[in-house]
């Protein structure tokens, strides 16, 4: 567990971090999310010893953060950076021996890592010479392959292409499995709402919502539902009737239909079932939650207006 006690960083008497106190439990991928000044690569290099605080302490599994906690670490940082003269088994190993593993135990977990992601044949090919998005594996398995309990990334998905985002959120998913605690800062707001488990919203320095990210789409979540059917617009205009709005309306032919709709006053799941239920050939009704990125617009407006007042 990663405790996160009131930590406060200026720069130039600007604050980049106001009083911030976060807990992110062991074996969850926990994510950091805010505009762009928010605070989030700040705490990030603090919580990897780049950075003291100025106010403020962090605890890891109940002991104050200290150089011992360097090698339980891995780090992916937003301005990647590799040695473009070594090839990259050397850089590999270079920096698996500097996060502590011998040399023996470092050409293992590079050459698992190598076979892993399918990418052996490109060993001994120097940095210089790889693609982007070959050298953002390569700057991946530099965070992992000393296999921390922690690992933090910022903007690890940036420069992928969708074959290799996959490949990056699965082996994040088969590593919280393992017990591993994964912390994410992104503007993938997608890959959000499919692995993180809680998140953390920071605008202006101050953490304004933390929550897990179900609960944060549940509540912000506008008494929307979307209903699949086989049927005619007459039938459902009178089904509806006054309890439900039409929201929006798509058709897929063969009079079959999906809309989004919403309730008036305290209807309910039910009672839209109940109205549609023996008028329509119902597929599916489903509750419309809000996606990250409405969540993530909605919050951020809402702090505005109240900073505004």
């Amino acid at each position: 567990m990663i405790n996160i006690i009131e930590l406060s960083k200026s720069f130039n008497r600007k604050p980049a971090l106001s009083d911030v106190s976060l807990t992110i439990e062991s074996g969850q991928i926990y994510g950091l999310l805010g505009p762009n000044g928010a605070g989030k690569t700040t705490l990030i290099r603090i919580l990897n010893q780049i950075l003291t605080a100025d106010h403020g302490y962090i605890q890891v599994d109940g002991k104050l953060l200290n150089n011992n906690h360097w090698k339980d670490f891995g780090y992916l940082p937003e301005e990647r950076g590799l040695y473009k003269s070594m090839c990259v088994f050397d850089m590999l190993l270079f920096l698996a021996c500097l996060r502590g593993l011998t040399k023996n135990d470092a050409r293992t977990s590079v050459n698992y890592w190598l076979d892993k992601f399918d990418i052996s044949s490109w060993s001994k090919t120097k940095i210089e010479s790889l693609s982007k998005g070959m050298a953002q594996k390569v700057q991946f398995i530099a965070a992992v392959v000393h296999q921390p309990t922690y690992l933090i990334l910022d903007e690890p998905l940036s420069g992928f292409d969708p074959i290799n985002v996959d490949l990056i959120l699965n082996e994040l998913k088969t590593m919280k499995s393992e017990g591993k605690t994964i912390i994410l800062s992104t503007h993938n707001m997608k890959s959000v709402e499919e692995i993180c488990d809680h998140v953390a919203l920071l605008h202006k320095s101050k953490v304004i919502v933390e929550d897990k990210v179900l609960s944060l789409r549940e509540m912000t979540a506008k008494g929307e539902f979307t209903v699949r059917f086989s049927g005619n617009m007459i039938a459902l205009a009178n089904a509806l009737w006054t309890d439900f709005e039409l929201m929006d309306t798509k058709e897929f032919g063969d009079n079959r239909f999906e809309i989004v709709v919403k309730q008036r006053g305290e209807k309910s799941f039910d009672d839209l079932a109940n109205n549609l239920m023996g008028v329509l050939k119902l597929e599916s009704i489903e509750k419309r939650l809000p996606t990250m990125q409405e969540v993530f617009l909605v919050r951020i407006a809402k702090e505005e207006v109240e900073n505004e007042e």
